[in-house]
């Protein structure tokens, strides 16, 4: 039996039309990679591919990082950010990228990281 849950409600749960999808992603800098190197990459991740396409990127690490990928607003990821994320981090020559498969980042655990 279906609930009836108000806007409100529904707002706070991340449910319905406030469900966001969102992905995981990992990659590794090459050993010996300096910290200069791994800073500028990473700007040039969030200028080239997360703030164009209105993602929000949240992530850590030194050489190997990983982090969720999600819409700046409520919303969905699509199969194509993944893709456009993806290929960018290959393109740099970045080792071991992964980046999983969509997922509600609210209610859902990461599927494992894909290749």
């Amino acid at each position: 039996m279906a609930k009836h849950r108000s806007r409100r409600l529904r707002k706070k749960l991340h449910i319905d039309e406030f469900q966001e999808l969102g992905f995981s992603v990992s990659w590794r800098f090459a050993e010996g990679t300096s910290v200069e190197t791994i800073d500028a990459t990473l700007d040039k991740f969030v200028d080239d591919v997360i703030d164009p396409a209105g993602l929000a990127f949240e992530g850590s690490g030194y050489l190997q990082w990983e982090g969720l990928i999600c819409l700046q607003k409520t919303g969905h990821c699509t199969d194509a950010h993944r893709e456009q994320v993806a290929a960018w981090l290959k393109a740099q020559q970045l080792q071991e990228v992964k980046v999983s498969e969509l997922f509600d980042i609210w209610w859902d655990l990461p599927e494992n990281l894909l290749s």
